[in-house]
Protein backbone atom coordinates (compact mmCIF):
# COMPACT_ATOMS: atom_id res chain seq x y z
CA UNK A 1 0.00 0.00 0.00
CA UNK A 2 2.73 2.34 0.50
CA UNK A 3 4.51 1.86 -2.55
CA UNK A 4 1.24 2.89 -4.25
CA UNK A 5 1.05 6.26 -1.90
CA UNK A 6 4.66 6.84 -3.09
CA UNK A 7 4.13 6.55 -6.87
CA UNK A 8 1.00 8.85 -6.70
CA UNK A 9 2.85 11.69 -5.12
CA UNK A 10 5.15 11.11 -7.52
CA UNK A 11 2.62 11.23 -10.22
CA UNK A 12 0.91 14.56 -8.55
CA UNK A 13 4.00 16.25 -8.09
CA UNK A 14 5.01 16.63 -11.56
CA UNK A 15 3.66 18.76 -14.59
CA UNK A 16 0.33 18.00 -13.77
CA UNK A 17 -0.09 20.59 -11.11
CA UNK A 18 -3.53 22.52 -11.46
CA UNK A 19 -2.14 26.35 -11.86
CA UNK A 20 -3.87 29.20 -10.18
CA UNK A 21 -5.59 30.51 -13.51
CA UNK A 22 -7.40 26.69 -13.85
CA UNK A 23 -8.47 27.10 -10.19
CA UNK A 24 -9.68 30.79 -10.46
CA UNK A 25 -11.61 29.62 -13.56
CA UNK A 26 -13.39 26.82 -12.12
CA UNK A 27 -14.42 28.60 -9.51
CA UNK A 28 -15.95 31.25 -11.49
CA UNK A 29 -17.81 28.74 -13.87
CA UNK A 30 -19.23 27.32 -10.44
CA UNK A 31 -20.06 30.63 -9.22
CA UNK A 32 -22.19 30.43 -12.45
CA UNK A 33 -23.53 27.30 -12.15
CA UNK A 34 -24.63 26.91 -8.50
CA UNK A 35 -28.02 28.55 -7.75
CA UNK A 36 -27.26 29.39 -4.45
CA UNK A 37 -24.00 31.59 -5.56
CA UNK A 38 -26.14 32.95 -8.19
CA UNK A 39 -28.46 34.67 -5.96
CA UNK A 40 -25.79 36.29 -4.09
CA UNK A 41 -25.05 40.54 -4.63
CA UNK A 42 -21.33 40.01 -3.43
CA UNK A 43 -18.75 38.64 -6.59
CA UNK A 44 -16.63 38.69 -3.61
CA UNK A 45 -17.10 34.57 -2.31
CA UNK A 46 -13.93 32.73 -1.10
CA UNK A 47 -12.81 29.79 -3.35
CA UNK A 48 -13.69 27.27 -0.23
CA UNK A 49 -17.42 29.13 -0.28
CA UNK A 50 -17.57 28.10 -3.56
CA UNK A 51 -16.96 24.64 -3.14
CA UNK A 52 -18.81 24.03 -0.13
CA UNK A 53 -21.76 25.18 -2.10
CA UNK A 54 -20.71 23.17 -4.68
CA UNK A 55 -20.50 20.28 -2.74
CA UNK A 56 -24.01 20.66 -1.02
CA UNK A 57 -25.60 21.09 -4.07
CA UNK A 58 -24.44 18.05 -5.63
CA UNK A 59 -25.05 16.46 -2.00
CA UNK A 60 -29.44 18.03 -2.62
CA UNK A 61 -28.99 16.59 -6.41
CA UNK A 62 -28.23 13.02 -4.87
CA UNK A 63 -30.45 13.46 -2.55
CA UNK A 64 -33.90 14.20 -5.08
CA UNK A 65 -32.32 11.50 -7.37
CA UNK A 66 -32.93 9.11 -4.60
CA UNK A 67 -36.46 9.75 -3.98
CA UNK A 68 -37.67 10.21 -7.43
CA UNK A 69 -36.09 6.66 -7.49
CA UNK A 70 -37.91 5.77 -4.75
CA UNK A 71 -41.19 7.45 -5.96
CA UNK A 72 -41.14 5.62 -9.35
CA UNK A 73 -40.23 2.18 -7.60
CA UNK A 74 -43.53 2.48 -6.01
CA UNK A 75 -45.32 3.57 -8.87
CA UNK A 76 -44.27 1.00 -10.74
CA UNK A 77 -44.94 -1.71 -7.74
CA UNK A 78 -48.55 -0.80 -7.41
CA UNK A 79 -49.04 0.08 -11.31
CA UNK A 80 -50.36 -2.97 -13.66
CA UNK A 81 -47.83 -3.94 -16.01
CA UNK A 82 -50.30 -3.45 -18.83
CA UNK A 83 -51.32 0.53 -18.05
CA UNK A 84 -50.57 3.52 -19.79
CA UNK A 85 -49.20 4.23 -16.40
CA UNK A 86 -46.44 1.95 -16.44
CA UNK A 87 -45.58 2.22 -19.95
CA UNK A 88 -44.98 5.81 -19.42
CA UNK A 89 -42.31 4.99 -16.22
CA UNK A 90 -40.78 2.72 -18.34
CA UNK A 91 -40.21 4.90 -20.86
CA UNK A 92 -38.41 7.49 -18.72
CA UNK A 93 -36.43 5.26 -17.32
CA UNK A 94 -35.32 4.13 -20.79
CA UNK A 95 -34.59 7.60 -21.74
Amino acid sequence: MSSRRSSRSRQSSGSSRISDGQIYDLVTRLQHLIPELRRRRSDKVSASTVLQETCNYIRNLHREVDDLSDRLSELLATADDNSAEAAIIRSLLNY
